[in-house]
């Protein structure tokens, strides 16, 4: 059994509110987040959070309408939980009609309430009806009618947020363009104008993490310009989009084969980006390529 109770962040709300929204919000946040559970575990899970969910400090239970009895079980699940062993943080969203009703026409969904026949707006309006008692037991709620999605997430990390969770991981991805660009690349620099140890003999088969080939490159301007540079536009477009809660950024440098130049553009500005209290990924993704190559001839 934990020494402090576990925190159980209960998200609820209308059915088009953003209630998926949040849920990621808590997960990159670092919660471990369950969506729609039975009743009958979520009884266990309220009763006895340690032994439902050993190791966690706070769990995050995003359910709605669709779990039948909901409406009428959570309030008094909330009610009976022991102080001792679980913190129930109810957290409700919500969103005027016409903008639910505009979301539904957007999507081409079937709200889960309306039957044969019936107009979203009647499902809708069903809802409401059934999760009231809900709403007014909510510890936070947030109307996200005027709201956009970074307006929303924004709120969630500022309330439920802290200094030493989430924040921005940026992904440095060393590859060769002549074996494709990688998959989600958010930014990438070409950097095959720099001098290519691949021409140099002694160089030829040692990777760009070699301290050989790192001398070599260093040992040209144009290799320190080109890193410095992009260090200080990194300086400039990291706090930014760290700023749209973003989680993780993947920024790709590439050179011909993803040997050479490219690593060792990657390491030296990982390292630059690291002194500077960035969270960071470092990943050659090619050289390996190489070595099996190597290996099979």
């Amino acid at each position: 059994m934990s020494e402090s109770p576990v925190r159980l962040f209960v998200i609820t709300g209308l059915s088009g509110s953003g209630k998926s929204t949040v849920a990621r919000c808590f997960e990159d946040l670092g919660h471990h987040c369950i969506d729609n559970l039975p009743l009958p575990l979520l009884r266990h899970l309220v009763r006895e959070p340690a032994a439902a969910a050993p190791g966690l400090e706070a769990i995050v239970l995003v359910t709605d309408l669709r779990t039948p009895g909901l409406a009428e079980e959570l309030p008094r699940l909330l009610d009976e939980a022991d102080p001792g062993l679980v913190e129930p943080v109810l957290i409700f969203l919500d969103s005027s009609d016409d903008v639910l009703v505009r979301r539904y026409s957007e999507t081409r969904r079937r709200h889960p309430l309306t039957g044969e026949g019936e107009r979203v707006i009647d499902g809708i309006r069903r809802e409401r009806k059934m999760l009231l008692e809900l709403r007014g037991r909510a510890a936070r709620v947030f109307d996200t009618t005027d709201s956009t999605i970074h307006e929303l997430r924004a709120a969630i990390y500022d309330e439920f947020g802290s200094s030493d969770a989430g924040g921005l991981t940026v992904n440095i991805v060393s590859f060769g363009f002549k074996f494709g660009v990688p998959a989600g690349a958010d930014l990438m620099f070409d950097v095959r104008f720099l001098p290519n140890p691949y021409f140099v003999a002694e160089l030829r088969e040692k990777p760009g993490t070699d301290p050989a080939v790192q001398s070599f490159l260093h040992g040209h301007e144009a290799f320190a310009e080109l890193v410095g540079r992009l260090e200080s536009l990194l300086a400039y477009l990291l706090p930014r989009f760290r700023d749209e809660n973003r989680s993780y950024l993947t920024v790709g440098i590439g050179c011909t084969g993803g040997r050479h130049r490219s690593v060792a553009v990657s390491e030296a500005l990982a390292d630059r980006l690291v002194a500077g209290a960035w969270q960071i990924q470092l990943q050659h993704r090619d050289v390996e390529r190489h070595r099996s190559r190597a290996a099979s001839n």
